[in-house]
């Protein structure tokens, strides 16, 4: 694909001008027939804006603007306005240029005879499975603007989610951050100030100040190299977590941590529970579900556990039964499955399943700073008791050798 600028006129000789991406002139002029233009002049771009608008183009589309892409285009499908024509109105009006450029590609591809599911299908890291299939059962049955109007609300669902887990997540950075700094300060200003006074009186210093000494030294004269093995740490980290084995340990660890692991599998569970509503009642069959959900709960234990479900409703088990081997929900959402999938209620019973994960969460992140007081007392007295035995015995031993002469 290359940029092309170019110039027209529409039906009734206004001059129009702007810029396209596609594979040739040719492809342009196709582009600007179906809208009614007549083309004058076709150039491609240079190359440096071409680089140029790349590099512009890497801003991210945020959850907020797919909220609101959803509902501008359900309620424009919904008015009778032609899925074509929609997007490229949304293009036009857009703010974000990577979400301008992907609408103007939708429509391009739409416009060569591509239905919509297939055109987001060739864009995966903006639309993932889930926003496919909804949209695919949408245009299948001639629902397409239910499936934005529920697309939308899932996104405004996983927005709330997000921002539980950074609810989750944020008191303890902050307490790690600060206990971080704290260290830093005393071993390369506080204690070398003190380390420099007991030396002045050659006397044989406590082990608990020369501990302070020389981890003060060590921080003094060998940051670098903690600083070189605290970001290849970090880095071989990232890269061991993008792995299969490192996502399913570390997601593993996650919902074993705790205080936190507890809060991280409800969000996890009442994701599931949401997705799973909405697709099946959306129409997607419940094997295809299973999968795209899998995908959705961004946990790699628990999408295993789900994919173990998939397997055994292929083998021709029932919904609760694989729910109970999978070992992911409570008795009391266990009997609330059961009872949805006897009554024919499934989707509903799951969203009631959903809101008691959330209500939960929301209880336990009320509670959270009052599970972490106790642990955070505790890590801020060992770090006072070992400063203050590091600073205070040797001038206790000088006050008292001072007071024996």
């Amino acid at each position: 694909m290359a940029l092309f600028n170019y110039k027209g006129r529409d039906h009734i000789g206004n001059e129009i001008q702007g810029e396209l991406d596609a594979a040739n002139e040719n492809a342009v002029a196709q582009v600007l027939s179906n809208q009614h233009i007549i083309a004058t002049e076709i150039v491609a771009k240079k190359e440096t804006k071409v680089t140029e608008r790349k590099i512009y183009s890497k801003q991210k589309i945020t959850l907020d603007e797919l909220v609101m892409f959803c509902r501008q285009i359900h309620s424009l499908i919904k008015a009778g306005v032609p899925t074509v024509n929609a997007i490229n109105g949304l293009a036009l009006s857009s703010s974000n240029p990577t979400l301008k450029r992907s609408l103007l590609k939708l429509e391009q591809t739409m416009e060569s005879g591509t239905p919509l599911a297939g055109a987001l299908q060739q864009q995966p890291k903006i639309y993932n499975n889930l926003f496919v299939s909804m949209v695919h059962v949408g245009e299948n049955t001639g629902r397409l603007d239910q499936a934005f109007k529920r697309l939308a609300e899932y996104l405004e669902l996983e927005r709330s989610t997000r921002q539980r887990i950074k609810q989750a997540t944020r008191y303890p950075k902050m307490v790690v951050a600060a206990i971080t700094v704290a260290i830093v300060i005393m071993n390369m200003f506080v204690i070398p100030q003190f380390a420099k006074l007991f030396s002045r009186f050659g006397s044989e210093l406590p082990l608990p100040t020369r501990i302070l000494i020389a981890t003060s030294d060590f921080f003094q004269h060998w940051w670098w190299l903690m600083l070189i093995l605290a970001v290849g740490g970090i880095y071989a980290f990232i890269q061991y977590k993008k792995t299969p084995e490192g996502a399913l340990k570390w997601d593993s660890l996650l919902l074993k941590l705790p205080v936190f692991g507890p809060i991280f599998e409800k969000i996890t569970l009442g994701r599931f529970s949401r997705t799973f509503a909405m697709t099946y009642s959306a129409g997607v069959p419940i094997l295809q579900s299973l999968s795209v959900v899998a995908r959705a709960v961004a946990n790699k234990k628990v999408e295993k556990a789900v994919l173990g479900m998939r397997s055994g409703i292929e083998r021709g088990d029932s919904f609760t039964r694989t729910a109970t081997s999978a070992e992911l929900f409570s008795p009391l959402v266990i009997q609330m499955i059961s009872v949805g999938e006897q009554t024919g209620s499934l989707d509903d019973l799951l969203n009631e399943v959903g809101d008691f994960y959330e209500e939960e969460v929301d209880y336990d992140l009320s509670r959270l700073s009052d599970a972490i007081q106790p642990l955070l007392l505790i890590v801020m007295g060992i770090m006072v008791l070992i400063l203050a035995l590091g600073v205070f015995l040797p001038m206790w031993d000088m006050y008292s050798l001072f007071s024996n002469k």
